[in-house]
């Protein structure tokens, strides 16, 4: 079977190192592409316990000696070099991802929903407020919780985009001068992505369309 082109860039994704047109470019794709969706997913989950836990597998013991016959634990830690401590934490990675990770996924598909016409994997969005044709401009955006700890970033668009903000809450407040930007008969578009507390996309909404009467 052959790897997917695009599987090259999923590591500098998650280290922070495509810049922003990479980035976008990149999380539509992986979106699109069960083999790079499955792939970042699970190095996502090794760098997040390596970042984690790393750290204290190399530091150095320096504990005086005692009398005491070593312990159980205090063999078993000197059994193993600290590579090896590396090399056996990510298995345990690997194994609790196998088992907390893939079970849910064979019992339950993941819902679709749409982002550019294009079929895509993971949990949709539902936006709330504005969602249909408004008397008056909106002072606020309003959509469904997708999680603990989520960070969300907002879009909204006349032809072009005209503003953009990230926040933790469920609802933004729109800004007094991009409030006075939007005119009655012009239609909007407006669209949420929530990314996870390493900056991976993990959901997105549909791009909703709505406009002003008066």
């Amino acid at each position: 079977m052959s790897k997917c082109t695009q599987s090259g860039l999923i590591d500098d994704y998650l280290l922070g190192r495509l810049d922003k047109s990479m980035i976008e470019t990149f999380e539509e794709h992986y979106f699109n592409c069960p083999d790079c969706f499955k792939e970042l997913k699970q190095r996502s989950e090794i760098i997040s316990v390596i970042k984690e836990k790393g750290p204290t597998l190399f530091q150095n013991h320096k504990e005086p000696m005692s009398l005491r016959r070593p312990s159980f634990l205090d063999k078993i830690w000197s059994f193993f070099t600290p590579k090896q401590w590396v090399v056996t934490g990510i298995s345990a990675a690997l194994i609790v991802f196998l088992v907390v990770g893939i079970a849910p996924i064979l019992k339950k598909p993941s819902s679709k929903f749409f982002v550019n016409d294009d079929i895509v994997r993971g949990e949709s969005i539902k936006l709330i407020s504005p969602v249909i044709d408004m008397n008056t401009v909106p002072s606020q955006l309003t959509w469904e919780k997708s999680g603990e700890d989520v960070e969300y970033k907002i879009y909204l668009y006349a032809a072009q985009p005209i503003w953009t903000a990230t926040t933790k809450d469920s609802t933004i407040s729109v800004p007094a001068d991009i409030q006075l930007q939007m005119i009655p008969g012009q239609k909007y578009t407006w669209q949420v992505k929530a990314f996870s507390p390493e900056g991976v996309l993990i959901s997105v909404s549909s791009q909703v369309q709505f406009r002003i009467i008066n």
